[in-house]
Formats: structure tokens, C-alpha cells, sequence
């Protein structure tokens, strides 16, 4: 009897080892995304981040077959959001889009937040390209063009809106300011929701914001549209001419923004959100993308890395050019 109870002693701790060598390479194989991914936005709901990421995020939920949950992480010019992103298990099913300023701005603001989105994400896709545009309150500041609008601040005592610290918004007046010659005082908002509200209430004289999220008010009468951002006119505003066009001369800043993951995620993990990234950008969500007053942006996959240091470069300059600090 003792001899039979050894044996089966040693039997059983022998069998222990093989069971669990067997069961371990099931668990590492289990397929991704077997849970549902999470998909932070570094601005409040209502802006043009939050709304091209919740249109992207039922596509890519349906390419992955687990939901993609939008969770809105605000402040500090998306810094926020990017440090939450970054803090979090580099296992794939936490996604960050991503912003212009955040990679153009952000790392002049805020040296010292530890936040580098070059080091520590992987750019998955490119999703919009847009303006911002220059608008006025007409009840407040009764101007109709750029031109009008510097003579005006050239006198002093303007105020005007942003987005926040270290948004494109804030980039676009501060180079505007630079490049027409005049000062006017800034009071940062977080996000469009505020700043468009701000707008409405007549508390600031003018505004630049997304097409996405100003194209509306200026539709209805509300805001008077004075000029677009980019080099080229905005296909949500073509009647609305250029601030280069309108006499600010070397004027233009295009805004965009993308789909990243943390740069330690595995490569079949990475491989995997981008096919299904371009399998959700698809005709149906560019045509719902064009219908929020953005435009597409594909860049091919080969090219996003070239892509990305050329747009960071051209930011970075550009910020460094306006001088642009926090307020």
C-alpha cells in the first residue's frame, strides 16, 4: 500500500509540470481581441477629436468583432489622455487618437510631462485632415474679413478663444498674431463645446475652431466666417477664402488626426488593428466623415512613419515660430 501511494505521489507531481506546459502555450495563443478595446479621446465630448473617433469606432469594433468604448480623457492639451494611453498595459486593446498639437505643440508645452507620443505609440492609420477656421460673433465684433478683423486688433483690447492650451486653435491665433503684427489676449476653453459656447455668449471677439465644429454655427448665421487655416480652401466652407488668400501672407496649418497604439505592443497585435483600421475606413465611414465637415485622410501604410516626421517637423517649426506658451 505505501509503495502504490508513492507511485501515485510521483505520478501525480510529475503530471503537474506537463499539465501546466500544455495548458500555457492554449492561454498565450488565445486570439486577440478577445475582450472589448477601449479608445481614449485626449479632448471633452463634442469636439472634432471626439466626433471622428466615435465615428471610427463602430467600423473598427465590427473589423475586430469586440466594441471599441470611447472613454474621454481631457486637459492639458490631450496630454491627459496621452499619458493614460501610455500608463496602460501594452497588450493592444487600448487605442489613443492622436492630434496635430499633440505631436506638434505638446513637447514644447510640456517638456516635462514625460508623454513623448513619437516613443512610446505606434501610428496605426491616418483618419482626417481639416481647417480651422476664423470666425466672429457678429454681435460682438462686426467685421467681415481678415483684413478688417487685424486692422481692428491692431488697436488693442481684443480677446480671443481657444480649444485649450497648446491646441491647434491656440497655434492658429498665436501665428496669426505673429504674422498680421497685432497682441489680443487669450482665454483658453477646454475644448469645442466651451469655446463655441464662449462664442455664442459674446464673451470673446474671435475664435478659431474645426470646420467640424464651427462649420454649423456659421451655416445658421451665428458665427461669420473670416478665413480657413490650410493652404487650400476647406471643402466644408468653399466660399470662404484662405487667411493666406485674405492677405496674411505664408499663412497655413492643416489639422488632423490618428489612431495609435503604445509602441511595446506585439506585432501581430499591431499588424492585426491595421488591417482592420483600413477595412474601417471605409466608404461609408469617409462619406460620414465628409458629413461632419472633415475630410479623409488616407496615407498608405508604408509611408506613415515618413509621413509622421514631416507633419511633426512642420509643427514644431511652426509652433517655435509663433512663440506659442501657455496662458
Amino acid at each position: 500500500m505505501l509503495h502504490r501511494r508513492t507511485l501515485l505521489g510521483a505520478t501525480a507531481l510529475l503530471a503537474t509540470p506537463l499539465a501546466t506546459s500544455l495548458a500555457t502555450p492554449a492561454l498565450a495563443q488565445a486570439p486577440y481581441p478577445n475582450r472589448p478595446l477601449r479608445l481614449i479621446i485626449s479632448y471633452p465630448p463634442g469636439g472634432v477629436t471626439d466626433i471622428v473617433g466615435r465615428i471610427l469606432a463602430e467600423p473598427l469594433g465590427q473589423r475586430l468583432g469586440q466594441p471599441v468604448v470611447v472613454e474621454n480623457r481631457a486637459g492639458a492639451g490631450g496630454n491627459i489622455g496621452a499619458q493614460a494611453a501610455s500608463a496602460a498595459e501594452p497588450d493592444g486593446y487600448t487605442l489613443l487618437v492622436g492630434t496635430a498639437a499633440m505631436f506638434g505643440v505638446n513637447p514644447l508645452l510640456y517638456a516635462q510631462s514625460g508623454v513623448d507620443l513619437v516613443r512610446d505609440f505606434t501610428l496605426l492609420g491616418t483618419i482626417n485632415d481639416m481647417a480651422n477656421v476664423l470666425s466672429v460673433n457678429p454681435k460682438r465684433l462686426d467685421v467681415s474679413s481678415v483684413a478688417e478683423l487685424v486692422a481692428r486688433a491692431r488697436r488693442g483690447g481684443l480677446i480671443y478663444g481657444s480649444v485649450g492650451n497648446g491646441s491647434s486653435s491656440h497655434l492658429c491665433a498665436t501665428l496669426l498674431q505673429r504674422l498680421a503684427g497685432f497682441e489680443a489676449t487669450h482665454v483658453p476653453y477646454r475644448g469645442s463645446s466651451p469655446a463655441v459656447a464662449a462664442m455664442l455668449a459674446e464673451e470673446v471677439d474671435f475664435l478659431f475652431d474645426t470646420t467640424a465644429t464651427s462649420t454649423p454655427q456659421i451655416q445658421a448665421g451665428s458665427f461669420r466666417a473670416l478665413g480657413v487655416s490650410t493652404p487650400t480652401r476647406a471643402s466644408a466652407l468653399p466660399e470662404v477664402p484662405t487667411i493666406a488668400e485674405a492677405g496674411v501672407e505664408g499663412y497655413a496649418v492643416s489639422v488632423w488626426n490618428t489612431l495609435l497604439v503604445h509602441k511595446k505592443a506585439q506585432a501581430p497585435v499591431v499588424a492585426k488593428l491595421r488591417e482592420a483600421f483600413g477595412q474601417a475606413m471605409d466608404a461609408p465611414t469617409q462619406a460620414k466623415l465628409r458629413a461632419s465637415f472633415v475630410d479623409p485622410l488616407l496615407v498608405p501604410p508604408a509611408e506613415l512613419d515618413a509621413w509622421l516626421r514631416k507633419e511633426q517637423s512642420t509643427w514644431l517649426r511652426m509652433a517655435r515660430d509663433a512663440r506659442i506658451a501657455i496662458d
